[in-house]
Formats: structure tokens, C-alpha cells, sequence
């Protein structure tokens, strides 16, 4: 089944729902980056949940989240946009620990349990919405629905689980983001606290060939849940040859020069698809004739 997101309202109206399956956006982030188990986890959990958020957004809106734990993984980035078109990258994609207490990956430890998260968007306006909160717990879901609560001051619960192959390779993987609206009745937020825990694993759920339709469906309920919207989430890099020559021709002239010069060439890799550029010596010296002129 190709990775997808639903839109949906429950309880009359008074809840907001997305869930997604996004097994091959976080394998195909994971390949890219060459992450080991533990941090494919981590990232795999950061990018399901920043797809979500992308799709809250409007017509060319974008946003990029940044976690900078105190965990070998180093920060993680990921960005998207109302598209359904996300990436994200991992400083340190070679980290991997034994199983922790509950059987899980120990994303916690990888990431950290001290540090930040970071929340911009570009709202196309002059300046950028900024969120920052704490890290409560480096289990990633966790830390967003405190974000949500923090930041955003909307009552949220964000579920996201990524399950590993012994291959490396990424099982299954999918989350849900639910928000409880303004006059929402107290015992409808704690009905949906209690559904939330008695569910199993997201990933687990994707895994046995479970939709987003049918993770709502275990949280509120069949006739509870409304879709609104579906759409295609993938993983998509907005990096380009004309981005790099644009960035190459900003730098200062004798930058350039040695480049040119002593280098003979110059060569970028992007930090979120791993795509190799390649700039001759010729296209040097015509990127610096344009710049002169």
C-alpha cells in the first residue's frame, strides 16, 4: 500500500484527526541517510510526524523542525510542506542500542533526554512563526504533543512508530495526530486518553495491514470517524544544480578563486537526499563572470 494521510473530524466535530501510513517516506529517508536501527527510528518518527504538520498547512506554506537532543544522533531536520512532500536528515546516522526495557528501540537514548525542539514556519509573510520547547522525554511522539499543548496551546495527543527489518530497512510505519477543540466536553478527552493508551502500537497496526482509516477507527470508534481529506504523503528534496550554483556564487571572491584555482572544481552532497553536485573549473569561472557582471 503506497503511504497516505486522512484528514478526519470525530466526536461531533469537537476532535481533529490526521493518521498516516508512512512506511516508504521513512524507508526511503532512511536509505538516503544510511541510518542504523535506533536513529532509523528516530528519524522515521521525526519525519511521520513533520509530514503531519506539513498538511496542516495552506497552499505554499512550509515548515522545518529541528530536534537537538543531547543523544549521540546529534540534531535531526526535517521539513514539509501542504503538498504532502517531506525530508529530513540526521547528523549522525550510525547509531544503534540493545533493545530498551519495554522491547522497544531506545530512541530516547539516542536522541536524548535534554535539549530542544524547534518549530518554524514559513507562512510566506515577512516573518517566520517560531515555536521552541523543551525536550520532555526523547521519545520523539511525546515531545511533540508537549510542543502542541506548549507552544501552539492546543490539547494534542501524537502517536508515531517506526518498526525495523533485521535487513536495516524500514517495516512499517505510521503515526496519528489528534487535537481536542475548544469546548470539547472533559469526559470525551478522557475517553480518548483511554482509547490512545489501550491501542496497540502504531507501527504494529501498520504492520498487520491496518489503514489510517482504521487507526482512527480503533481510537474513536467506525461510525465516529469523518474523513475530510486523503492524500499521498512522499519523500521529496527541493536541493537542484541551480540551488548549489546559487549558494557557490554567494561566497566571497577569494572563496571562489581557490576554488577555481587550487580545487579545479567544487563538490556538494545535500544533508537530505545525499545527492551529489559537481561544479567544473569552467562552470566556476563562468559563475564568476556572471557574478562580475
Amino acid at each position: 500500500m503506497k503511504d497516505y494521510l486522512i484528514k478526519a473530524t470525530s466526536c461531533n466535530g469537537t476532535v481533529r484527526a490526521y493518521a498516516i501510513q508512512s512506511t516508504e517516506l521513512a524507508e526511503e529517508a532512511r536509505r538516503r541517510q544510511d541510518t542504523w536501527a535506533t536513529a532509523t527510528a528516530a528519524l522515521g518518527r521525526t519525519i511521520t510526524i513533520t509530514a503531519m504538520m506539513g498538511t496542516m498547512l495552506k497552499g505554499e506554506d512550509k515548515l522545518t523542525v529541528k530536534i537537538e537532543g543531547d543523544g549521540p544522533t546529534g540534531p535531526i531536520v526535517a521539513d514539509a510542506n501542504a503538498k504532502g512532500e517531506a525530508r529530513a536528515y540526521i547528523t549522525n546516522p550510525h547509531v544503534d542500542f540493545d533493545l530498551n526495557e519495554k522491547g522497544k528501540l531506545d530512541v530516547a537514548r539516542a536522541v536524548g533526554t535534554s535539549g530542544y525542539i524547534s518549530v518554524v514556519k514559513d507562512l510566506g509573510l515577512k516573518e517566520h512563526f517560531t515555536g521552541q520547547v523543551p525536550i520532555v522525554s526523547g521519545e520523539i511522539s511525546e515531545d511533540f504533543t508537549y510542543y502542541f499543548a506548549s507552544s501552539e496551546q492546543i490539547p494534542t495527543a501524537v502517536g508515531a512508530g517506526v518498526l525495523v527489518n533485521p535487513d536495516q530497512s524500514v517495516l512499517a510505519a505510521g503515526g496519528f495526530i489528534i487535537q481536542v477543540l475548544p469546548g470539547t466536553p472533559d469526559e470525551t478527552v478522557d475517553y480518548i486518553e483511554q482509547r490512545i493508551k489501550s491501542i496497540p502500537a502504531i507501527s504494529k497496526l501498520i504492520e498487520s495491514g491496518k489503514s489510517p482509516e482504521d487507526i482512527l477507527e480503533e481510537i474513536f470508534g467506525k461510525e465516529e470517524v469523518k474523513v475530510l481529506d486523503k492524500m499521498p504523503i512522499h519523500f521529496r528534496c527541493t536541493c537542484s544544480i541551480d540551488r548549489i550554483k546559487n549558494a557557490i556564487a554567494s561566497i566571497d571572491e577569494e572563496e571562489l578563486n581557490q576554488m577555481i584555482e587550487v580545487d579545479q572544481g567544487a563538490e556538494a552532497t545535500c544533508h537530505f537526499c545525499n545527492e551529489k553536485y559537481v561544479l567544473t573549473k569552467e562552470e566556476l569561472i563562468e559563475l564568476k563572470q556572471s557574478k562580475e557582471n
